[in-house]
C-alpha cells in the first residue's frame, strides 16, 4: 500500500493527532503523518510531533501571507491530505481553493446540528438525548462539507459539558481514522 503524506492542523492538546500517529504506524493504514501545523506556540499537541520526529510548523495567523507559508510547506512535504484536528481557526476560501488538496475536519457534534464553537454547552442547554462526532470534507461554509462518517452515543441525564467532551473525544479517536480508511478504501 502506498501511503499518502498527510498534514494535521492542531491548536491544542492534540489527542486526535496522537491517535492518528499511532494508527499511521500500521502498514494497513493509508496515510503517513508527515507534517503538523499549529497556530498556537503553546499547543500541547506539538509534543506528539516532537516525540515522533514529525516536522512541525508554528504559524502566526496574524501575519500577512501566513497561508502562503502553509501552502509552501504542504507542497514541500508532498501532502495529499489535510486533517483539521481541533484547529481553532477558520480556513479561508482562498486557502481551500489554492490548496487543491483534500481537507477533512472532525467536529464534536452530529452535523448539521451545532456547527461552530461551544458545542457541548449548547447540546446540554437544548436537552439533546444523543450526540457524537462527525468527520466531513471542508468546503467554503463552516462545518457544512459532505459527511464521511458519524459516531454517536446517548447522553445520560447527569452528563455535563466536560463529560460530553470526554465521551466525544473517545469516539473521535476512532472516527477520524475510520473516515480516512473509508476515503481510501478503493483507491
Amino acid at each position: 500500500m502506498v501511503k499518502r503524506n498527510t498534514c494535521v492542523f492542531i491548536s491544542g492538546y492534540g489527542s486526535n493527532l496522537k491517535s492518528l500517529i499511532h494508527n499511521s504506524r500500521s502498514h494497513n493504514f493509508p496515510v503517513n503523518i508527515s507534517l503538523v501545523i499549529s497556530n498556537n506556540i503553546n499547543a500541547k499537541g506539538l509534543l506528539h510531533a516532537k516525540i515522533n520526529s514529525i516536522p512541525y510548523l508554528i504559524i502566526d495567523t496574524n501575519k500577512r501571507n501566513f497561508e502562503n507559508k502553509i501552502l509552501y510547506n504542504i507542497k514541500k512535504h508532498k501532502i495529499s491530505l489535510i486533517c483539521l484536528a481541533g484547529y481553532m481557526k477558520i480556513i479561508s476560501k482562498s486557502f481551500i481553493n489554492k490548496c487543491g488538496k483534500k481537507i477533512i475536519n472532525i467536529h464534536p457534534s452530529l452535523l448539521p446540528k451545532y456547527k461552530g464553537l461551544n458545542t457541548f454547552e449548547r447540546i446540554i442547554k437544548n436537552g439533546e438525548k444523543k450526540t457524537g462526532c462527525t468527520v466531513h470534507f471542508v468546503n467554503e461554509k463552516l462545518d457544512s462539507g459532505k459527511l464521511i462518517i458519524q459516531k454517536s452515543f446517548f447522553i445520560s441525564k447527569n452528563d455535563k459539558a466536560n463529560i460530553l467532551k470526554i465521551k466525544t473525544q473517545k469516539l473521535e479517536h476512532k472516527a477520524f481514522s475510520e473516515a480516512i480508511i473509508k476515503m481510501y478504501r478503493y483507491n
